[in-house]
């Protein structure tokens, strides 16, 4: 491959630019709707039983925790290392996992490496298969930590939560489910997790659509045959001609062995996501052997600096993630956190030029390949990492339609029109995404009341104010798990597991203190908040010249939006405040009201 060294920064701008018109919209987050809303079937769980029933439970409890992805999961667990032992896990699934229960379509995995993104590794004694694990294996290790910590007995699965009051009197959230559960709470955790509704855009005609279509958080193997643990033939494709619309960390997995089992497949594409080399192998026993006590903790802050553009010593990840400080200039022995912001923004254009190269080398149709190539700064949206992606559009029976940015214009009762071309297709399967933190105002069809009846979409009508991202003012013993506010890491997991350790210890502190109520004062709210702001008017320049993504609330920018941004000093630094935090003790910036 050519190098990148004699790369034009001023002609790439220039180019990143005129991409980046292309795909403005007036309507930028509104432009989505939730699956349920346009065709409630897409939203149908293929795992349930439908004819699940149970009678109402009436109790009363020290915490509820909804959700039971890895975010519920680490705080039930994390309640019970601090000796917490009464508490409901509320999940809308028919079983643990979250995004792992949800997403089972082919070829789902992670592609973030297993040895960080699998929490609590080290302290289970566990270790996975490959470096990068496949959706069905982590799955079972969500049921590793739920059988482990006694989780299942704990769960009220197929039932989701529909309104949450506070009672000043009794001093408990008073919570009603889908199945007419009356809880009462003494804390409430709301871990409903980042990717964990399905969304669609506004495309003309969704509902008019004739054939079959499906979200691929919502896989039909019912349709399209096959087994969502054993990736082989999908038998049902084999004379269909299907589209998929999206071409997002999703679909760059679902798409080659989608091609394989399909007669046609369309491809249609808005925005072409940066490809890199995954390199997936098994997990070395003598590597394995070799770790010390704390490797996964080290591991995982490496990940972290290095992604930030300012790691040094030794990459311990090695991956495509880690690799952009291969591409930023510095002098040697540099402090990193002096590296000039600059500097790492022409970093990612370096990476993002080889990203283009390699598709160069793989695709061979020319046309084909111009249109995946990526011209945006990295990181301005997720990157995606695959071995078999680009190769599949070398397959006679894959065709990328390419909108240029526009998206699909209609949906009709025979299939999808794009670029003034109707597309028939028997079957649609939308890899649109999931609902990001963007324009608040509930979470997940849940409604929060706190004291004197204030609706938290209220309270957050301008986004979100919180306290370290975990706790509101006005909303006693109501903890969130959010990357907004927080110290977010492209591994979430990572952020997951340090928010659950702050929330049982404010918790099992507060029982054993004889606090009936803690919540951030107006004082320590605000200060946060305006922290998080400052940090965004520092980000807002990058955001402002970026591609239209979920990162940057699809290219409008707005005060809400930067109330959704990250602790300014990355999440090695908001870690290690909330182990200060907790060892100093007072529980500082807290109003606490005894019982």
């Amino acid at each position: 491959m050519a190098t990148t060294d004699d790369l034009d920064f001023d002609a790439m701008n220039a180019r990143y630019a005129e991409e980046r018109a292309k795909r403005l919209r007036d309507d930028a987050v509104d432009q989505f709707i939730e699956v349920k809303t346009e065709v409630a079937d897409l939203d149908r769980d293929h795992y349930a039983d439908p004819d699940f029933s149970r009678d109402p439970i009436v109790e009363e409890t020290d915490a509820l925790i909804v959700g039971g992805g890895f975010a519920g999961l680490l705080a039930g667990a994390r309640l019970r290392e601090r000796g917490v032992d009464n508490f409901r896990i509320v999940e809308k699934g028919a079983g643990f996992g979250g995004t792992w229960y949800w997403n089972r379509y082919p070829g789902v995995s992670c592609d973030i490496e297993s040895y960080i993104y699998l929490p609590m590794l080290e302290e289970l004694g566990v270790m996975p298969a490959e470096k990068y694990s496949k959706g069905t294996d982590i799955r079972a290790h969500c049921n590793r930590i739920a059988s482990t910590y006694d989780l299942h007995r704990t769960a009220l699965f197929q039932t989701t939560v529909e309104e949450l009051r506070w009672n000043e009197d009794r001093q408990r959230w008073i919570v009603t489910t889908s199945r007419g559960d009356e809880i009462a709470a003494r804390f409430v955790i709301s871990c409903t997790g980042v990717l964990s509704n399905p969304k669609l855009p506004k495309i003309p005609g969704i509902a008019s659509y004739k054939g079959h279509s499906f979200h691929t958080s919502r896989w039909d193997y019912g349709y399209t045959g096959g087994d969502p643990d054993n990736w082989g033939p999908m038998p049902g494709l084999k004379d269909k001609k299907v589209a998929i619309i999206g071409t997002g960390a999703t679909s760059v997995q679902a798409i080659p062995l989608t091609a394989e089992s399909a007669r046609h497949l369309y491809v249609f594409q808005r925005t072409p996501t940066s490809i890199d080399a995954r390199g997936n192998k098994p997990t070395d026993p003598e590597w394995v052997k070799s770790l010390k006590p704390g490797w996964a903790r080290e591991r995982r802050d490496n990940f972290t600096f290095f992604t930030a553009g300012i790691g040094t010593g030794e990459d311990m990840i090695n991956d495509g993630w880690t690799d952009i400080v291969k591409h930023i200039s510095a002098p040697p022995g540099t402090d990193p956190s002096q590296v000039d912001p600059i500097e790492i923004m022409k970093g990612g254009m370096r990476k993002m030029e080889r990203t283009r190269q390699r598709v160069d080398a793989i695709v061979k149709d020319k046309a084909t390949a111009e249109a995946l190539k990526p011209y945006y700064y990295y990181f301005c949206k997720r990157p995606g990492f695959h071995d078999e992606f680009l190769e599949v559009f070398n397959r006679d029976n894959v065709t990328l339609v390419d909108t240029k940015g526009r998206g699909v214009e209609a949906i009709t009762e025979k299939g999808v029109v794009a670029n003034g071309v109707e597309y028939e297709v028997d079957c649609i399967i939308y890899a649109t995404g999931f609902d990001w933190f963007n324009d608040y105002t509930h979470e997940n069809g849940m409604e929060f009341y706190g004291r004197g009846g204030q609706p938290l979409s209220k309270h957050w009508e301008d986004g979100p104010r919180t306290l370290y991202g975990m706790q509101t003012h006005g909303f006693p013993n109501l903890m969130f798990m959010r990357q907004a506010q927080s110290g977010s890491s492209y591994n979430y997991t990572h952020t997951a597991d340090e928010q659950t350790k702050h929330i049982a210890y404010i918790v099992a502190e507060s029982i054993k203190r004889g606090y009936s109520a803690v919540e951030p004062t107006a004082e320590a709210e605000e200060a946060w908040v305006n922290e998080i702001v400052t940090n965004a008017g520092m980000r807002k320049g990058f955001m402002d010249v970026c591609t239209p993504s979920y990162y940057n609330f699809e290219g409008k920018y707005t005060i809400k939006a930067a109330r959704n941004e990250f602790y300014v000093g990355g999440p090695k630094a908001y870690n290690g405040l909330l182990e200060d935090w907790q060892k100093e003790g007072s529980m500082k910036g807290l109003e606490v009201t005894k019982g």
